[in-house]
């Protein structure tokens, strides 16, 4: 600036000197006045070049169009251009990173795995997830500052709002929720900055449908064991109480041991299950005839008939092909057993139950179940693998039954890769099938050695 000062003076000495020998006294205030005229003019056009910059400067961010070079303006002029442009270049910088922070934080939002929704003072929709959409049915665009209320009709989320009490969360319908198949929304709002709100919605339909599962499972297994148990303690507190003869006592302690085996199936079946739930999938290293499995069932299905069916029931086994699963032989038993006996348990006295093996032209290997007993009505099949889940519960309670074969039955199959196919009409029969892969079935090898000293 001292500089820039000793210039202007510079110039005016050497205004009037030039004045001075021109004119005397007059010409030097002529001189003088002519060099200031000078000076301000050039400092005008160094000013108008800069002020030009700086405006293209700015209409280039505001219409992202490329500004003007830069002036070269000497002295102080190129110093202020110089220090302007590092100025506005690190601005540049900071709102491009700001930008890209920003982005991140938006990206990060979009992935989560919760709605989350921005609303303004007045309750209107400033900007929402991709998450949000799908719980609300908004769209991010056309939705953009409408209000909150318009879009989520539900009664309780409006008083909700409107109670102004954002404690607690509250639960809505999801937008595609349906009577057979309901969605639900944890909702809760977060109030921040100036009269602002964070609205976030998260899908807790698998949580609320494991709690409905958990409750009705305590609730099936209190009442299957209270029941035994009630016939227990009755038996028991008539043999301390009452003189019996043996005939009668014998009679009361063999009911009680049926009561008693009942408990033990119920307790087993249910290790079974938490077992199967809890372990890997079983490899195919370990194989299994099907003659041998097949020998089980049929053993465990008469002995089952002759005691349920003083007449009996007409049994057939068909072991087909003598061939070999892979997979775990107690639980492959299980599973094939459990349909079996379900068989004789629901087909009336001198039914017809048909057990058959057999393997596809694609490898596959086929375990059917066939019994001419009463059929299931349709609306009854989706449900029949549920834990407890029975068509006629006291038919099942009078046969033995836990309420939990098929349970098993499915997560056998799920384990060795097999499928669970289920047909049935009411009035003809029901038809149970396990349909293993291909890698789990091959034939026996005993089948193979002896076509091998044929040839």
């Amino acid at each position: 600036m001292i500089g820039r000062w000793f210039l202007f003076a510079a110039s005016l000495l050497a205004g009037g000197a030039v004045g001075w020998l021109a004119g005397s006294l007059s010409g030097l205030l002529a001189g003088g006045m002519t060099a200031a005229f000078a000076w301000l003019a050039i400092d005008s056009i160094y000013m108008t070049r800069l002020l030009r910059w700086l405006r293209s400067e700015q209409a280039s961010e505001a219409t992202q169009l490329v500004a003007s070079a830069v002036p070269g303006l000497p002295g102080m002029w190129g110093e202020v251009v110089g220090r302007t442009r590092r100025l506005l270049k690190s601005r540049e910088q900071g709102l491009i990173d700001s930008q890209a922070r920003l982005d991140e934080f938006l990206a990060a939002i979009q992935a989560s795995p919760s709605g989350v929704v921005l609303l303004d003072a007045q309750g209107r929709i400033e900007w929402c997830n991709q998450t949000a959409t799908e719980h609300f049915g908004f769209d991010a665009q056309r939705d953009l500052l409408q209000h909150i209320a318009n879009l989520v009709r539900e009664p309780v989320f409006k008083a909700y709002m409107a109670a102004g009490d954002f404690a607690h969360d509250v639960l809505v319908p999801g937008r595609s929720s349906t009577p057979s198949r309901p969605v639900k929304l944890s909702v809760h709002v977060h109030s921040y900055g100036k009269d602002r709100k964070l609205l976030l919605s998260r899908d807790i339909t698998a949580i609320e449908l494991a709690e409905a599962m958990r409750r009705d499972f305590v609730a099936n297994v209190s009442h299957e064991i209270r029941t035994p148990l009630t016939v227990l303690s009755g038996f028991i507190e008539t043999l301390q109480t009452l003189p019996l003869n043996d005939e009668e006592r014998s009679r009361y302690l063999t009911l009680m041991a049926q009561q008693s085996l009942r408990m033990q199936t119920l307790v087993n079946d249910l290790l079974t299950l938490s077992r199967l739930e809890g372990s890997p999938s079983p490899g195919i290293a370990d194989w299994n005839t099907t003659d041998a499995l097949f020998a089980q069932c049929e053993q465990e299905a008469r002995a089952l008939s002759a005691v349920l069916a003083p007449q009996g029931h007409r049994l057939e086994f068909d072991a087909g092909e003598p061939s070999e699963l892979a997979g775990v032989q107690t639980e492959i038993h299980s599973a094939m057993s459990n349909l079996v006996t379900n068989a004789v348990r629901y087909t009336p006295e001198k039914g017809l139950i048909r057990v058959t093996w057999s393997v596809l032209a694609n490898g596959q290997g086929v375990f059917t179940v066939q019994d001419s007993g009463p059929g299931i009505a349709s609306e009854h099949l989706p449900r029949l693998t549920e834990r407890f889940y029975r068509i006629d519960r006291s038919r099942s309670r009078e046969t033995g039954g836990t309420g939990l074969g098929l349970a098993i039955v499915k997560h056998v199959a799920q384990r060795h890769g097999a499928e669970l196919r289920i047909k049935s009409q009411p009035g003809q029969g029901s038809s149970f099938s396990l349909l293993f892969p291909a890698a789990r079935v091959r034939r026996s090898s005993l089948l193979v050695a002896a076509g091998q000293r044929a040839t």
